[in-house]
């Protein structure tokens, strides 16, 4: 897997970096707005540095790039509000180098002559807004079953004054002068394809103005200081930008990902493209408005430059029209056999697959589980610790499965993360719980890190043996969120130590045999600063377990703690150094997500779609359903390429701010926002449990809660996004 770009990529992109910080600055793109819009210096500027060339095939005269190339120079396009038709030149040059272009094509690409595209055909709709309308000398259209040429002159446009000054115009042309380029087929499909890339560079277009926006709303938010404080301490500002940030690092990748499906002609490709242009579009624009409040008045002032994302960000892809039609295209393509195009993206250095070891891994998991589950055990299992079953643990380990990622000395395979991965996507797919092994792997990482050798002899080699499971006893009723103000006292008594105190939801204490519990020992010094870890025997006197029953069909507990006896041996780290041990707990607990069952959710939601009669059809027919269907298989994507990001971090030990708990945050907030929406749309069908499918349905509207709650709300993972990625000030005490 490689989420990064090789040495050329990135020289390509710092270049353009600079030029573009040089030479559209926002002071040049507000003269350019004054003077329609366009600004010939930097055009003729783009094109020395071969901007108009990237995606014309060699063989034409062009430098024969990629798509991904040509995404990293619009984003960086996007980023600094380059004025001009940027991505739509590109891709009339790529049209003009392979089609006869009766030598249009060198004053394109030396930026003599500006071009664009036209997005509907021209033979019923003559008269359209093209981007770079207002400058344009060439237009590339589709006229019936040809392609043409037009060749534009001031008569045949009208420029008006328009939402961000763009340089957009509405052009008559049934009327200019026209070429005949090529016609058939494959004429059609190639002019067909090159839309379909111009979608993608308009989406990395809208990415890098996003990413740009957050950057100066969040300086801003530095330097701004309200009651005192800087506005960024306030999480009313910072968790929206937060969020933000998120869906525009998950827009991004989500591009990357459909240019290598493409690459790879991956099924369900065609109706991807459509999604990356839909999604980036919603968030560019939700990000200019966010970003523009961030500024408060201010941000209504034209002396401030965060209006100029904001309206670009709504106006540039509104030129090709709605973008709720992309979804419903993206519906169409899914659920209609709709057709598609899918350009020549070229040569593609990313790559997303996880590698034979994880496959092979994959293999050896999935057919561990088709010989161990019988028809008992498959009916024993659960989306819960109520699915843990002893004998299954007990197999899994001396098959060296149940840790996989551990040492070979130790009981695992020395698997990478992304072994790990794949590991446990097959574990979801046999519907196989892994809460257990999940919760008692990081308190076995603790226990091997932290851990006395009695500790390690008494706890972690049952653990690793497959005989015990651990439970986490970190939040208090009166805390929550907030583990440093836990209150559960450990006292000293002679040579070990007495716990008093109450744990809410130990999930797996009744099942466990110890549990994981941070302490106060020290009362008198800050709250983070007094508290140590044990590991603490479950079946100790003094214990008591009490079922907590919820409402996703899941049982957790609130376990009590009068007088338990433990010795010094099972306290973990250095007394009063808990929170050392449980910033290291928390590490390997966050990060990961919700995708598969996201993907389980919607793939439960067609089947309900395509059972439901509505109107006297199916109702995957009926095109609003299409839509909503397509949006989540949208956030399923990005929430997939959230989660490997992070798994290819933690892979090449990289530092990338706040992958984990983007990927978190964002697949738990979909999985919730995207059952609540399919819930409805396949009502009152999902209410029941009348099939597989609608039970499903609603217990994942159920179950979903939990994951915004599960190792840290979304609002802590927000705070820690706005810390970290945004660099707003620390905005709890």
């Amino acid at each position: 897997m490689n989420f990064g770009i090789n040495d050329e990529q990135r020289m390509l992109r710092d270049t353009f970096a600079r030029f573009l910080d040089s030479e559209s600055s926002t002071a040049r793109v507000r003269k350019a707005n004054e003077a329609g819009g366009f600004d010939p210096a930097l055009w003729r500027g783009l094109a020395e540095l071969g901007t108009f060339s990237m995606r014309v095939p060699e063989n034409a005269g062009g430098l024969g790039m990629g798509t991904l190339d040509a995404a990293l120079v619009m984003e960086e396009a996007g980023r600094t509000l380059a004025s001009g038709p940027i991505a739509e030149a590109q891709m009339a040059a790529r049209l003009l180098g392979m089609l006869p272009g009766h030598g249009l094509l060198e004053g394109v690409i030396a930026g003599g002559k500006v071009a664009t595209l036209a997005f509907h055909d021209i033979a019923t709709n003559p008269v359209q807004w093209l981007a770079g309308g207002a400058h344009a000398d060439v237009v590339i259209a589709r006229k019936g079953d040809t392609v043409v040429a037009i060749l534009l002159n001031e008569s045949d446009r009208r420029v008006e004054d328009n939402l961000a000054s763009s340089g957009i115009g509405e052009a008559d042309l049934g009327k200019a002068q026209q070429l005949v380029l090529s016609s058939g087929r494959a004429a059609l499909e190639l002019f067909s394809a090159t839309l379909e890339e111009w979608k993608l560079l308009c989406a990395a277009a809208l990415s890098g103005l996003a990413r740009e926006a957050l950057r100066l709303a969040a300086a801003y938010a530095c330097e701004r200081h309200a009651f005192g404080v800087p506005i960024g301490t306030f999480q009313g500002l910072s968790h929206p930008l937060a969020s933000l940030v998120t869906d525009v690092d998950g827009g991004k990748y989500l591009i990357w990902k459909v240019i290598h499906q493409i690459s790879t002609n991956t099924q369900g490709a065609g109706a991807r493209i459509p999604l990356a242009l839909w999604w980036n579009a919603k968030t560019a624009s939700a990000t200019g408005i966010q970003t523009l409040r961030t500024f408060g008045g201010y941000g209504l002032t034209t002396e401030y430059d965060i209006h100029l994302y904001n309206l670009r960000a709504k106006a540039w892809p509104l030129v090709h029209g709605d973008p709720q039609r992309l979804l419903e295209q993206a519906g169409r393509r899914l659920y209609a056999n709709a057709p598609s195009v899918l350009p020549d993206v070229g040569a593609v250095t990313i790559d997303f697959e996880l590698g034979e070891q994880a496959h092979q891994l994959a293999r050896e998991v999935d057919d561990f589980f088709k010989k161990t589950l019988t028809p008992q055990l498959e009916a024993h299992a659960h989306h819960s610790w109520d699915g843990h079953h002893p004998l299954v643990h007990k197999k899994l380990a001396e098959a060296n499965l149940l840790f996989p990622s551990w040492p070979r000395e130790k009981g695992g395979r020395g698997a990478t993360p992304y072994a790990q991965h794949a590991a446990a996507q097959v574990w979801a797919e046999h519907g196989w719980s892994n809460h257990a092994s999940g919760t008692t792997r990081m308190i076995a990482a603790i226990i091997d890190r932290f851990g006395s050798t009695e500790a390690k002899k008494n706890v972690l080699e049952p653990i690793l043996a497959g005989d015990i499971v651990c439970s986490l006893g970190y939040t208090e009723p009166g805390c929550g969120s907030d583990v440093f103000a836990a209150q559960t006292k450990a006292t000293r008594e002679g040579s070990g130590w007495r716990i008093d105190g109450t744990k809410m939801f130990t999930s797996g204490a009744n099942i466990a045999t110890y549990v994981l519990m941070l302490c106060r020992t020290n009362p008198n010094v800050p709250k983070h600063k007094g508290l140590t870890m044990f590991i603490v025997p479950l079946k100790a006197a003094g214990v008591t377990v009490q079922p907590v029953h919820t409402f996703q069909d899941e049982r957790t507990n609130i376990t009590f703690y009068d007088g338990v006896r433990v010795t010094d041996g099972y306290r973990l780290g250095e007394v009063d150094g808990g929170v050392k041990v449980m910033s290291a707990s928390l590490e390997i607990e966050h990060g990961g997500g919700f995708a598969k069952s996201q993907a389980a959710l919607v793939s439960a939601a067609e089947a309900l779609c395509g059972q439901i009669e509505h109107d006297g059809s199916a109702l995957l027919q009926e095109k609003l359903a299409q839509m909503r269907l397509a949006k989540a298989w949208a956030h399923c994507l990005i929430a997939e390429m959230l989660s490997l990001r992070a798994l290819w971090a933690a892979q090449n030990g990289l530092d990338i701010p706040a992958a984990g708990p983007m990927a978190k945050l964002f697949s738990s907030e979909a999985f919730l926002n995207d059952s609540s929406d399919l819930l409805d749309l396949t009502a009152p069908l999902s209410l029941s449990e009348q099939t597989p499918a609608a039970a499903l349905v609603n217990l994942s509207y159920r179950y979903a809660h939990a994951t915004t709650i599960w190792a840290g709300t979304s609002e802590v993972h927000r705070s820690m996004i706005a810390e970290r990625a945004l660099g707003l000030p620390r905005s709890r005490n």
